[in-house]
């Protein structure tokens, strides 16, 4: 007496996967694909993480050479010694310095770390001096 059903596989053949033959190994080739994917991902967001903070870094001493060499015009010494000194113990380097009267423009340059084409030079520009005073309207 037939109920309809086919036997069911032995379980040797139901683990080897009797019937999807053409499937064997599919799982390790797409883990494999994801993560391929996984580590460029990682790799791209840690060099824009990097250059980032690179640029952080050139403004900030960009800000502050500007705001020591300002105070060095005022106090009649060389702005842009003291606008280097402020540059270097930020992690940067002054890139150029300019002198007009009792304004002072900066630029510091910071280096990135390793990147996979290579580090590369980050640069940032800041100003400093006294403020105009505008005649009220009226």
């Amino acid at each position: 007496m037939s109920t309809g059903r086919a036997a069911p596989a032995s379980g040797r053949a139901a683990a080897r996967g009797v019937g999807r033959a053409g499937e064997c190994g599919a799982a390790a080739v797409v883990a494999t694909a994801l993560l391929g994917v996984l580590l460029t991902a990682t790799l791209a967001a840690g060099g824009v993480v990097g250059v980032v903070a690179a640029h952080r870094v050139a403004q900030s001493a960009a800000d502050l050479a500007a705001l020591a060499a300002a105070r060095a015009v005022q106090d009649g010494r060389d702005p842009c010694a003291a606008a280097a000194g402020i540059a270097t113990a930020n992690r940067a380097r002054l890139g150029s310095c300019r002198v007009s009267g009792w304004e002072v423009t900066v630029e510091a340059v910071a280096r990135t770390g390793r990147l996979p084409g290579g580090p590369l030079e980050l640069h940032a520009r800041a100003r400093a001096g006294p403020t105009t005073s505008l005649e009220p309207p009226g």
